[in-house]
């Protein structure tokens, strides 16, 4: 009898946004999580906020993410599954695109997938389907998991791409996020990078005035701030969709764990580039 084939990705970036080896990706991880000092977040930890770019640039406040995470893990027990919500930086996906296969690979380990949390989204929603081809490369999962790998080493992984800024669509994958949430313990993750702009002073005060937002549960606000022109948060699916998920778990407010931009770390990208890195927690 043939055996099934197993499938198991792999993070495509690595030596690119974050080392290619173990030893110094575990040594690069401890050393961001060691400098970071959190707020006390006494209540369940249910979905966050996390930056994606290259872990020079961001991992420093990723690292707020998930050493709250870590901590309050060892407070209220940690999740069975971590829901991963990211997007694609070069094509335009027409839904939700799950990762297939059966596991995914990084230069920490490999870690399952979670292929019957995946079948409860994917039953929820017409648009929600598996598809592997936008997730080729792309960082904005990628990036996320081997923090996850250091925090939640037994956890599985949901990984889902998020097309459309639909509110419908972002809705409808909340509901199916609740409807799973009842059946396993979960955590979503939603990636995404602020404002990028060449003025460091206009990405600091849109990001502020965008964090306020997000820490008042103000997704209308949100929505209606963000235009393909303005991009509050690139990753603006992941963010609401989070956000609607969180509402639904009963969130009414959120806790800034960490800003800064890379202009911060960086001056000399000031007048050229500059990206700004938030990190949040929701709880119930």
């Amino acid at each position: 009898m043939n055996k099934q084939l197993q499938v198991t990705r792999t993070a495509l970036g690595a030596g690119k946004w974050f080392p290619g080896s173990m030893a110094p990706l575990q040594l690069a991880i401890a050393e961001y999580l060691g400098n970071a000092y959190i707020p006390e977040v006494k209540n369940p930890v249910i979905a966050v906020i996390a930056p994606h770019a290259g872990y020079v640039y961001s991992g420093p406040t990723a690292a707020y993410t998930y050493k709250t995470i870590h901590e309050n893990s060892l407070l209220h027990g940690a999740p069975d599954t971590v829901v991963v919500l990211g997007f694609s930086h070069r094509d335009q996906i027409p839904g939700v695109a799950l990762m297939d296969g059966e596991a995914f690979s990084t230069p920490l380990g490999t870690t399952p997938l979670d292929k019957d949390s995946a079948n409860v989204l994917l039953k929820a929603d017409a648009r929600i389907k598996f598809d592997y081809r936008p997730h080729m490369g792309e960082h904005s999962l990628e990036n996320q998991i081997p923090f996850i790998q250091k925090v939640l080493p037994a956890a599985a992984l949901v990984l889902a791409m998020i097309g459309p800024r639909d509110l419908d669509l972002l809705n409808s994958l909340a509901a199916a996020l609740t409807k799973l949430a009842a059946k396993k313990k979960i955590l979503v993750v939603a990636s995404s990078d602020m404002l990028h702009d060449p003025s460091y002073e206009w990405v600091r005060k849109t990001d502020q005035a965008t964090l306020r937002k997000v820490v008042g549960m103000d997704i209308q606000g949100i929505m209606h701030d963000w235009d393909y022109s303005h991009q509050i948060f690139c990753g603006i699916g992941p963010v609401i969709t989070a956000m609607s998920y969180a509402q639904r778990q009963g969130c009414k407010k959120a806790t800034l764990l960490r800003y800064r931009n890379s202009g911060d770390d960086f001056p000399e990208s000031r007048g050229e580039w500059v990206v700004g890195y938030g990190a949040v927690a929701f709880t119930t």
